[in-house]
C-alpha cells in the first residue's frame, strides 16, 4: 500500500465528532501530492495541490506513511528534519487525534 492509498483511506478513518466545528485543508507535499478537505465532520481526499492550505506537510513518502500509521512520532520527525510544516502548526499537531490510525494501516 502506497502513502497515496493511505491518504485515500483517511476519510473513512475520520473522527467525525472531533471535526464537527472544523473547516480545514491539509496538504501533503509528497512525490504525488494530495490533500484532505475537512468540513464539519466530513472529509474528502483529493489528488494534487489545494490553493492556500491551512497546513502543508512536506515529507518523503515512506516517512509520511509511517507517520500516518502511527509508527513515526510527528514531533520527532519535525525535530529531526524529516517533516517540514507550513501554516497552522496547531492543526498539524491535531492530525493524529482526528483519524483512527488502525483503520488506515
Amino acid at each position: 500500500m502506497t502513502v497515496n492509498d493511505i491518504i485515500k483511506l483517511m476519510p473513512s478513518a475520520l473522527d467525525a465528532a472531533a471535526t464537527l466545528n472544523m473547516k480545514n485543508s491539509i496538504q501533503f507535499d509528497i512525490s504525488q501530492p494530495m490533500y484532505l478537505l475537512i468540513d464539519h465532520g466530513k472529509c474528502t481526499a483529493h489528488e494534487g495541490v489545494v490553493d492556500a492550505p491551512d497546513v502543508a506537510l512536506t515529507m518523503a513518502d515512506d516517512d509520511l506513511k509511517a507517520l500516518l500509521k502511527g509508527e513515526l512520532n510527528g514531533a520527532m520527525a519535525f525535530m529531526s528534519g524529516k517533516l517540514k510544516l507550513k501554516g497552522d502548526m496547531m492543526l498539524a499537531q491535531r492530525i493524529p487525534s482526528l483519524f483512527d490510525a488502525s483503520k488506515i494501516s
